[in-house]
């Protein structure tokens, strides 16, 4: 084995055409495909070190240890890393990220994301691309589309082996920025895996799992025309859909604030004076604003003037996740 220890580096992703819904929880195979964009200067660093004296995998999160659920997450893939291997050796994992933890900003996604490529090269394997993206999937299903570069499609597949995420376009294909309004920096009260276990439960989700295959088709076609106009209809369509299956799903799930409501109407009246924006809300308040990078800083600038908007994050189209 060449290596045990490696550290990683991944964005996390906005989802355009959204994933909300599980065929199989346990292998996270989604209900439908979908399509985002990864975030540039956002970023999950992980080293993992597999060390042969250890009793126990370790994990710490932003310098604090972590236990339980968030743990068992973690070492479920690195036992599959540790079989594919063929080692046994337990690991230390230390993550850090620059933006905030649990708020519906996909940092779940590239958590994951950096998990999968570290420790399967810490562990000396040498996967392609698709692999580690399904690797990255069984952790979070939003982490598959954080390993490829740029402009990202999920695959729903068939099964295991060919639900994977791929890049559509690259980063610099288009020059769009996302001005992230954050109503809420703080831990949402039901995490997205518990939410994707409801959503069967609203009379809604058949009807937008079977009307995603058009949204995705005029997305990618959006994105490989560069067509603002086309792009912001359908992403504000799709976001919608979703919100609504979830405030529609026993129990409820309503995520929005009043300011995230405020954000929604204030983009939508901001594109009727001509300037390009859209917004798009992940399982979360805050709000995603979608914006060519000519118009980032009047968008952000316009965003922090909204009551309830505590801060603005601003992204252009990211990178592969790599290791460093």
């Amino acid at each position: 084995m060449k290596t045990h220890t490696a550290t990683a580096q991944s964005s996390p992703n906005i989802a355009f055409i959204k994933y909300w819904g599980n065929r199989d929880s346990g292998l996270r195979l989604p209900v439908n495909g979908s399509i985002s964009m990864n975030l540039d200067g956002l970023f999950t660093r992980t080293s993992v070190n597999f060390i042969q004296a250890l009793a126990a995998d370790k994990l710490v999160i932003n310098q604090h240890e972590v236990a339980g659920p968030g743990l068992d997450r973690v070492s479920s893939i690195l036992d599959i890393v540790r079989q594919a291997a063929g080692f046994q050796m337990k690991a230390e994992v230390f993550s850090e990220n620059n933006f905030p933890t649990g708020a519906g900003i996909a940092s779940s996604a590239a958590a994951f994301a950096a998990l999968a490529l570290a420790s399967t090269h810490a562990a000396g394997l040498d996967w392609s691309e698709p692999a580690i993206s399904r690797l990255a999937r069984l952790g979070s299903g939003s982490a598959s589309r954080s390993i490829p570069a740029g402009f990202v499609e999920w695959k729903m597949g068939m099964d295991d082996q060919d639900s994977y995420a791929f890049s559509i376009a690259p980063a610099d294909h288009w020059d769009l920025a996302d001005c992230i309004a954050v109503v809420n920096s703080g831990p949402k009260a039901t995490g997205s895996t518990e939410g994707h276990a409801l959503a069967p439960s609203s009379p809604l989700q058949n009807a937008r799992v079977a009307d995603t295959p058009r949204r995705l088709e005029i997305c990618r076609q959006a994105i490989l025309e560069r067509n603002f106009e086309a792009l912001a209809s359908v992403i504000e369509h799709d976001s919608d859909i979703m919100h609504a299956v979830m405030m529609t799903s026993r129990p409820a799930l309503f995520y929005w604030k009043p300011a995230t409501l405020a954000v929604m109407e204030a983009v939508r009246e901001w594109r009727t004076r001509g300037i390009p924006a859209a917004y798009t809300i992940d399982a979360g308040p805050n709000v995603h604003v979608i914006c060519t990078r000519a118009a980032s800083n009047q968008v952000a600038k316009l965003l922090r003037k909204i009551p309830g908007v505590g801060s603005v994050l601003i992204a252009k189209s990211g990178p592969a996740a790599r290791l460093i």
